[in-house]
């Protein structure tokens, strides 16, 4: 088992979750991924027309789950994630990770709306979980763009694997408000129409919301409490690149470090990675980058590679956890989702990634994901071993 250092106890994921534009848990995700449907479609909760996209990837019913006396999007997000999940044992760390909370707050309190102003601040949401799951001790946020969840399971899985704790919760989640569609259109971030990850026309992003809850265990404990392997965190690494504010280094210097002390940590060869879950935004800098990056660690292999982002859209702070969740029922299934919005396959893209469903053979994926301030992070999935 590729779990890292000697001496190091193996970190296996018990449970997985997930809420998205395509589903309301992980497997309605994993069934329309393969379908090869998309979640992007017109917002229509708050006025566009003075943006460049009127796209994004929105859950259509999220807002009747929220508490209407001014809870933000973001607790009724919360409160269907924690409806799908098992039973967490008390003792278990909670590591949450968003970039804006309940950023939608700020625009209720401008126009005078009851707010629930608390709810802006990150610290309230596992402050909040933390209350509903019964847990024993106060959790923590990360947040660290749109790797915060990446390392999140990081974080929580260097604890297990060094005996500091043996079970840990991660949650992730960011929404989709005025405030932050503003912030992207600004920015000239976000794409006209559906993004394109890895596509020669690519122009952009197209923003998502969701969340994710995944539950980390040593093995021991896992065993004894006779919960299921989905995979194993073999390997995770963090890297800065330090070159801009928004932009990522051209030559990938950052998501090099990442991927390779990731690998390092699984004590695994580049050549055992079966398949790579990208970060494929389809901004013309991230795409590129990426596959530099990719060049640079696996050299001419042909490692069969996926972004989901043309389907579920960039959901920030939630990325990481929710690509991981797909990771494992990739390794699962030997089956890699199509990269929706990839028509015209940029230059070294198509040797990688494809607009159909690919099998793959072996036990080790590679999923990426990098942020703003440079910031780049990796995490090595061992296949589990449940019938």
């Amino acid at each position: 088992m590729g779990s890292g250092k000697t001496g190091a106890q193996p970190v296996c994921i018990t449970d997985a979750a997930t809420v998205t534009a395509l589903g309301s848990n992980l497997n309605q995700l994993w069934e329309r991924l393969l379908a090869g449907h998309t979640g992007i479609r017109p917002v229509e909760y708050f006025p566009v027309e003075n943006y460049i996209s009127r796209f994004a990837a929105w859950i259509p019913d999220l807002a009747q789950t929220a508490d209407q006396s001014g809870r933000s999007r973001l607790h009724g997000l919360v409160n269907r994630l924690l409806a799908t999940i098992n039973p967490v044992p008390a003792d278990s760390f909670l590591i949450t990770a968003t970039t804006k909370a309940g950023i939608d707050n700020i625009e209720r309190l401008c126009r005078e709306k009851p707010t629930d102003v608390q709810e802006m601040v990150a610290s309230t949401i596992a402050q909040m979980i933390c209350k509903r799951l019964d847990l024993s001790a106060p959790g923590i946020n990360i947040n660290a763009a749109c790797a915060s969840s990446t390392i999140a399971v990081a974080r929580a899985a260097a604890l297990i694997a060094a005996g500091r704790i043996d079970s840990a919760l991660v949650c992730c989640m960011d929404v989709i408000t005025d405030f932050v569609f503003s912030g992207f259109s600004s920015l000239r971030a976000i794409a006209p129409q559906p993004c394109k990850p890895f596509d020669k026309n690519r122009s952009g992003l197209s923003l998502g919301e969701g969340a994710a809850a995944l539950l980390l265990m040593n093995a021991h404990r896992a065993s004894e409490n006779r919960l299921p392997n989905l995979g194993t965190v073999a390997g995770w690494g963090v890297g800065n690149d330090a070159t801009h504010i928004t932009a990522p280094a051209r030559d990938g210097s950052g998501l090099i470090r990442a991927i390779k002390k990731a690998l390092t940590t699984a004590d695994i060869d580049p050549g055992q990675i079966a398949a790579i879950s990208a970060h494929g935004t389809g901004t013309i800098y991230n795409d590129a980058m990426e596959l530099t990056a990719f060049r640079q660690v696996f050299g001419h292999n042909r490692i069969p590679a996926y972004s989901v982002k043309g389907a579920i859209g960039h959901t920030l702070g939630a990325a990481g956890g929710i690509e991981i969740a797909l990771g494992l029922q990739a390794l699962a299934t030997q089956v890699l989702p199509p990269t929706v919005g990839l028509s015209d396959p940029e230059d070294g893209a198509a040797e990688l990634f494809s607009r159909s469903s690919q099998t793959v053979t072996g036990d080790y994926l590679l999923t990426t994901n990098s942020g703003f301030g440079g910031i780049n992070a990796a995490i090595v999935l061992e296949k589990g071993n449940i019938s």
